[in-house]
């Protein structure tokens, strides 16, 4: 199934017999779909946010909305979990649930504790349908600034939300995964996916493509991941999402020790931004990353706005 299909098969009647009315071209660039009881529908589509009409035209007009009520959002969890919501309780006390193809689904509503734990979730209040874009070549661009004849650099991606951190990073880890070059013929590389969002795995199976020589940890905090993966994979390269808190440097600096390459992302809008969060200071000050890659949405998603020397701290290249 192409993406549209996938995301109709997994929303309630009222709402798809709604979406199923936008044309494919305009359907491929859509981004977001919130879903909210007795809200508006809003859709992020290149980075723009509209409204959806009873006609299935997208407006930016509010007056215009449709509306979704609670039965349009039970009835669309109930197709996302194929009938067999307890059967996605653990994804779900997470916060998320993962859609064939890698679609991401962020859900909020009345959380249940037990023993100062969360137990599960009841009452959905709200649901962000996260459309996965996998952009294969995206990281062509970058890639000679982050290659060291048959090794890779430290690197850390650091980017505002939604201008394609993780859309880069995958297609990093797909290329070195799979070899670039005569010379680069492809290392094994290690991704701790705590989130669902780079392999986008479906009952285990990456749905994206991250390369031949690539082993995923779906759904496993960062440290214990990355330890594990030391532990049992022999990774030449580990790979992680938004890095940032402080046992996060020890489980980096275990990596490192071991001889492992990593690359990593983190939200922030600049070096400076970055070196405001002391955690991230501390990484920056260590001269553990070697490269330091910059992204903006200054010429849409992706743009690169630089790629910093994390030695020397000088630019090596600007858009």
């Amino acid at each position: 199934m192409n993406t549209k299909e996938i995301i109709l098969s997994s929303l309630g009647i009222r709402l798809k017999d709604l979406f199923i009315k936008i044309p494919e071209h305009e359907f491929q660039r859509i981004q977001e779909i919130r879903l909210r009881v007795n809200k508006p529908i809003m859709i992020v589509k290149d980075g723009e946010f509209l409204f959806i009409t009873p006609n299935g035209y997208l407006s930016k007009n509010i007056e215009q909305a449709f509306r979704t009520d609670i039965r349009d959002l039970s009835d669309t969890l109930q197709m996302m979990s194929d009938y067999s919501i307890y059967a996605f309780e653990e994804e779900m006390r997470n916060g998320y649930i993962t859609l064939p193809g890698g679609h991401r689904v962020g859900i909020v509503g009345k959380i249940i504790m037990e023993n100062g734990h969360i137990k599960t979730m009841r009452y959905i209040g709200g649901m962000n349908i996260r459309i996965s874009h996998q952009v294969i070549g995206c990281a062509s661009k970058i890639l000679p600034y982050l290659l060291n004849e048959r090794s890779v650099f430290h690197t850390l991606i650091i980017s505002p939300p939604r201008c394609g951190k993780t859309t880069l990073l995958r297609d990093l880890i797909r290329q070195i995964s799979n070899g670039i070059t005569p010379m680069f013929k492809g290392v094994t590389v290690g991704v701790v996916d705590e989130r669902s969002e780079i392999a986008g795995c479906y009952q285990g199976i990456p749905q994206n493509d991250i390369g031949i020589r690539t082993d995923v940890l779906d759904c496993c905090p960062k440290v214990e991941g990355m330890r594990m993966l030391l532990r049992s994979m022999s990774p030449d390269v580990i790979a992680v999402d938004e890095i940032g808190k402080a046992e996060d440097i020890h489980a980096i600096e275990d990596a490192m020790n071991a001889g492992v390459k990593l690359i990593c992302t983190v939200h922030g809008s600049s070096l400076l931004d970055i070196q405001r969060k002391p955690v991230l200071k501390e990484l920056i000050e260590k001269k553990i990353f070697e490269r330091m890659v910059i992204l903006s949405y200054r010429n849409g998603p992706g743009t690169i706005d630089n790629i910093i020397d994390g030695v020397s701290l000088k630019p090596l290249m600007r858009s």
